[in-house]
């Protein structure tokens, strides 16, 4: 079974991802070649995977039992472009025990 750190992980990257895609691809589409429909619905999938980011997030905050501040760093993350990549590989050899040490 994936602890929820392994899932945030996954939809941080996801979440990361579909962020750049908005923001450099569906954007440019919309302002420069008149294409407003790849905004709708990459922002839509950009949308539900930020309400999965936070709702994983605060899984995860539970069960490594980290700390606020940390906690808000990592959520303050998903609102920069590739900062959700950087939060990923601090936490990619994070283990329950040494929780509160990393990032």
């Amino acid at each position: 079974m994936n602890s929820s750190l392994s899932i945030f992980r996954k939809v941080a990257v996801a979440e990361g991802i579909s962020y750049l895609l908005l923001l450099f691809v569906a954007m440019p589409l919309k302002y420069f070649a008149n294409m407003p429909l790849y905004v709708k619905y990459t922002g839509w999938a950009h949308g539900l995977l930020f309400v999965l980011y936070a709702a994983t997030l605060v899984l995860a905050w539970q069960e490594q039992k980290w700390k606020f501040g940390k906690t808000v760093l990592i959520f303050v993350a998903s609102l920069l472009p590739f900062a959700p990549f950087i939060v990923d590989r601090k936490l990619k050899d994070e283990r329950p025990e040494n929780a509160s040490n990393k990032l």
